[in-house]
């Protein structure tokens, strides 16, 4: 591992294929060793060109990827053997048995036979009483367990799981998010691509945006959920506003759902959020209020409006 604590180390990558489709464009990344990095981007973004390519599955056109301090082009068989990488595809062998598919998969890697770890993965992802059945008969999330449980059975200390809850309903998305926790406090480091926000919001400690091929941010979740996410104060009127009084112009008040509904945006950062003298001045014009509340923006607002700012 490098100095600074970064087991994953991209510089300088972009990758243009033989149409000259650019499908990442000067990527500068670091992944610090146990966390649980989630890279959100819409369909198209270039989320699993570059998974694939630090996976060692596509080359790059150019600038370099380096794992625990390998390089993953120099030095493929041993930054491969520290990854484990959950495919979106299900692309398991439907007429293996559960244990058989993950059994090859450990030796696929030169690791010896150890039951023992076999069965401790199994029985977190809930899948120790299917180990005997044909993966063909399983359902899509149990499908989906069983290549998070290949990935693993090689013991990587680096994990990928690209869109790993794609078509995979809420109560096992909820367990394995669980699972994921529970390897990041092995020491794993987990790094996901998703377009659910609210996964990354659930199970991330930083969040990198891309879009276009570039990522345009990397932050502390939440540091970005702190300096992007805007509160609203919601106020509730006894009698409806046909317009604001100009002495309130300073507050960009705007109207919810009617005009017995006013919102205050304020950023939870400043010094003075005005709270107060907003609520002193509507009192001195005479505006009287039944129902105070606040709302924070979601994940999924502050990456809408980041792609926006992009575009």
């Amino acid at each position: 591992m490098s100095a600074n604590g970064s087991v994953i180390q991209v510089n300088g990558l972009s990758k243009v294929y033989a149409d000259g489709f650019e499908a990442l464009k000067n990527v500068n990344l670091d992944i610090t060793e146990g966390e649980i990095f989630a890279l959100l981007g819409p369909n198209g973004a270039g989320k699993t060109t570059l998974i694939n390519i630090i996976c060692g599955i596509v080359n790059g056109s150019s600038g370099s990827v380096t794992i625990d301090g390998h390089d993953i082009v120099d030095g493929f068989r041993a930054t491969r053997s520290l990854i484990g990488l959950v495919p979106q595809e299900l692309t398991t062998e439907t007429f293996e048995s559960v244990w058989a598919t993950v059994s090859f998969s450990r030796g696929l890697f030169g690791k010896p036979p150890d039951p023992g770890h076999l069965e401790r993965v199994l029985k977190s992802l809930s899948l120790w009483d299917k180990k005997d059945n044909i993966i063909m008969t399983l359902s899509g999330g149990m499908k989906r367990r069983v290549l998070i449980a290949k990935a693993l059975a090689h013991e990587p200390r680096i994990l990928f799981l690209d869109e790993p809850t794609a078509g995979v309903d809420v109560e096992l998305r909820q367990d394995m998010w669980a699972v994921v926790r529970d390897l990041r406090d092995s020491g794993v480091t987990i790094i996901l691509t998703t377009h659910y926000i609210e996964e990354a919001e659930q199970i991330a400690d930083r969040i990198g945006v891309i879009n276009h091929g570039e990522i345009i941010l990397v932050q502390d979740k939440d540091q970005l959920m702190r300096e992007l996410g805007k509160k609203q104060l919601i106020l509730d009127l006894d009698e409806p506003l046909d317009e604001f009084p100009q002495q309130l112009a300073s507050y960009n008040l705007k109207f919810g759902a009617g005009p017995k509904e006013i919102i205050y945006s304020y950023d939870t950062q400043a010094k003075h959020t005005g709270i107060t003298a907003l609520l002193s001045e509507l009192g001195s014009a005479g505006i009287r209020f039944h129902d105070v509340r606040t709302t924070q923006s979601s994940l999924e607002d502050i990456f809408v409006n980041l792609v926006k700012k992009i575009q």
